[in-house]
């Protein structure tokens, strides 16, 4: 049949058409979507008209469609669902793209003709309105830090290191997704599973299963901690899975160390080549927070006081496991399990929540009933429509007068062919130019219910997917001009700003009530539990510590100078230790979040040197939530403030521009310091 990437979608939202599409028709679409883009923008730089906003900055957007549409079908499904051949295709296309892209940012026609139409402007020639000004500005700055201004010597070497960087990564995101399958860990004594529900039991062993083994398999998520940690009895099993998690690509078929320094040092190189010290000031450069002395304020800001709070938790939890077992040692696979003691006796337990955290109830009356509180929108599923996978769902969203706003794919399962974490994409831009609707994506994964069980949640898998659809809604609430500044399309320390507001709906005591009832006698849950996990919402030091050591080890790597990085993999776990030593964060029952071996966020996931920017968003976010207590909380005033001020925009404009005016001013820290229990 006709390859359906190579004309536009003809199916609802212009969906890609997924139960048609082949790989071997991405292919054919890469290929013949780079050829037009390049042959569209030759023909940009040759035109001999006067440059103006629709010859330039408007053509500029629409050259690229066929490409945009194939990269964006392709990068879900190889993301949510990936085969060796669409990891053949990754690995054979991540190099070539970059030669794309520095054959556009390269090209000096292309880059005159762009300052062209800004002397036009600044002569009063014409007239740009806030966001073409924007668009401009931000083209010809991509131009600069693309090496435009470079001889052709370091040119040649600039395309070269492009090259071997995309490389890197895609090869460094498979191996991680690889070892993170073989690092589960086979069970087969019934006796260690103590202290699991029989739903989970069930779900272990549905997993060993589908990998033809007996007994039951613990898979391994993305993070250094695990879920099971939190209530398994058993400590050897502790052990082996804590051990499973931290240990991965330091060594053996799925080792990652030679990559990740590889990428440390050609990132060093092309930022001094680009006539930055290094490459976190070549990435913060159009950041929120500017420059790296903002970032490692920050982040110094709170290191002592959040290790202090570490230690007074691991005193705590050191008492408790003396009661226990006697003479033992506190370990950093016990750090879990006791907290969650801790909690059921002295605060709240969160697995108490399970049994009434069914993933449906959670998903429409929780996710989609906070979005349609604040915001009007509505929520009703296509089960017509295919997605990227046969487990993925599509819902049409519509404005609260009926008319169409556009569509979200929801995908919550684990899956061995899914890369770890969660993430939004958007597989269809908002563009007031092309007049696209959004569709965007929701990919999760949460633990798939064994056959005849119900699809039950953790806490953390709830707070996950509102985080998660922050961002859906970041793009599905967009209204722009330019597809490219759509939505998330806008700096890294801002973009996770939408999605951690959001969160704070899981914790509104009415909606609670609502979406957590018992999965067998739809009973609610008891007031009074509602009430304890509201009160025990302060951040442990614990998860505070483990996030800001991988923030501290993501700036190690990006602002080190050369002398500084190992020069190959054998130097990795020393250079850590390093690092977080001189951070003042060594301490060693808590792990980060992630080690270096599997962080892909930073060297796979386009976080280089801005994993800190969840901390630098939680600011903002912190000090929005106190905006939304005294403005109405969940109401209709308050959303539609938050929309047509912070989500509308998208990256059209200046980020901080859009949070000073909706607030009227810069964020205040003591918020969050409030949060984190640090004072403020």
């Amino acid at each position: 049949m006709p390859n359906p990437l190579l004309r536009g979608s003809t199916l609802p939202f212009a969906l890609p058409d997924y139960a048609n599409l082949t790989d071997a028709h991405v292919r054919e679409a890469a290929e013949a979507g780079m050829a037009e883009q390049l042959a569209n923008l030759a023909a940009i730089a040759a035109e001999d008209e006067p440059a103006t906003v629709e010859n330039v900055l408007h053509a500029w957007e629409l050259s690229g469609a066929t490409l945009d549409r194939t990269l964006a079908a392709f990068w879900v499904a190889r993301s949510a669902d990936t085969t060796p051949e669409r990891d053949a295709i990754m690995a054979e296309f991540a190099p070539r793209l970059a030669a794309h892209t520095d054959a556009i940012l390269l090209h000096r026609g292309l880059y005159d003709r762009l300052r062209s139409l800004a002397d036009r402007a600044e002569r009063g020639e014409l007239t740009l309105d806030e966001q073409d000004s924007f668009s401009l500005e931000r083209r010809l700055k991509d131009y600069e830090r693309g090496g435009i201004a470079l001889g052709d010597q370091d040119q040649r070497r600039l395309r070269e290191l492009n090259a071997e960087l995309a490389t890197l990564s895609t090869q460094f995101e498979t191996v991680v997704s690889a070892g993170r399958n073989a690092a589960a860990v086979h069970v087969t004594d019934a006796a260690e599973l103590a202290g699991l529900s029989d739903e989970e039991k069930a779900g272990l062993e549905q997993a060993a299963q589908d990998r033809g083994l007996e007994g039951w398999l613990v898979p391994i998520v993305n993070t250094s901690g695990q879920p099971l940690l939190d209530v398994l009895e058993h400590r050897g099993l502790r052990e082996r899975i804590y051990r499973a998690s931290t240990t991965r690509g330091l060594g053996g078929e799925h080792d990652t160390r030679d990559l990740l320094v590889q990428l440390a040092r050609l990132r060093d190189e092309r930022a001094r080549l680009l006539g930055y010290p290094h490459h976190a000031a070549y990435s913060q450069e159009l950041s929120c927070a500017r420059t790296t002395d903002a970032v490692n304020d920050l982040l110094g800001r709170l290191a002592p006081g959040v290790v202090a709070i570490a230690e007074q938790e691991a005193q705590t939890l050191r008492q408790r496991l003396e009661q226990l077992e006697p003479g033992a040692t506190l370990e950093p696979w016990d750090w879990q399990f006791l907290a969650s003691r801790e909690a059921a006796e002295t605060s709240f337990d969160t697995d108490q929540l399970k049994p009434y955290l069914e993933f449906e109830r959670v998903l429409h009356d929780g996710v989609f009933a906070a979005a349609t509180a604040l915001y009007g929108i509505t929520f009703h599923e296509r089960p017509e429509l295919v997605g990227y996978t046969q487990q993925a769902r599509v819902f049409e969203v519509r404005e609260e007068d009926g008319s169409v706003l556009g569509a979200v794919v929801i995908d919550p399962w684990t899956r061995p062919s899914k890369k770890g974490g969660a993430w939004m994409t958007s597989l269809v831009k908002q563009s007031g130019l092309t007049g696209d609707l959004p569709v965007v994506t929701n990919t999760c994964n949460v633990p798939p219910p064994a056959p005849g069980s119900p699809s039950l949640m953790t806490w953390t898998n709830v707070i996950t997917l509102f985080h998660e659809f922050g961002h859906d809604l970041h793009g599905l609430l967009s209204d722009v001009r330019y597809p490219s500044r759509s939505g998330t399309a806008v700096p890294r320390d801002f973009v996770e700003f939408p999605s951690q507001v959001n969160e704070i709906w899981a914790w509104e005591p009415e909606l609670i009530a609502q979406f957590a009832r018992h999965h067998e006698s739809g009973d609610p849950v008891p007031a009074e539990w509602i009430e304890a996990l509201v009160a025990s919402r302060q951040e442990s030091g614990y998860h505070t510590l483990e996030l800001l050591k991988a923030m501290l080890l993501d700036q190690a790597w990006h602002q080190s100078p050369l002398a500084g990085l190992p020069e190959d993999g054998a130097g990795v776990e020393q250079f850590e230790a390093a690092a977080l030593e001189r951070a003042g964060v060594a301490f060693p029952l808590v792990p980060p979040r992630y080690r270096s071996t599997y962080f892909a966020h930073i060297f796979a996931g386009g976080y280089s040197a801005g994993y800190y920017s969840y901390l630098w968003s939680e600011v903002m976010d912190a000090d929005t939530v106190a905006w939304f207590r005294d403005n109405g909380g969940l109401s209709r005033a308050a959303g539609e403030t938050f929309r047509r001020g912070l989500l509308a925009p998208g990256g059209s404009v200046e980020a901080m521009d859009t949070y000073r005016n909706f607030r009227g001013a810069d964020p205040d820290v003591s918020h969050l310091l409030h949060r984190l229990g640090l004072g403020g």
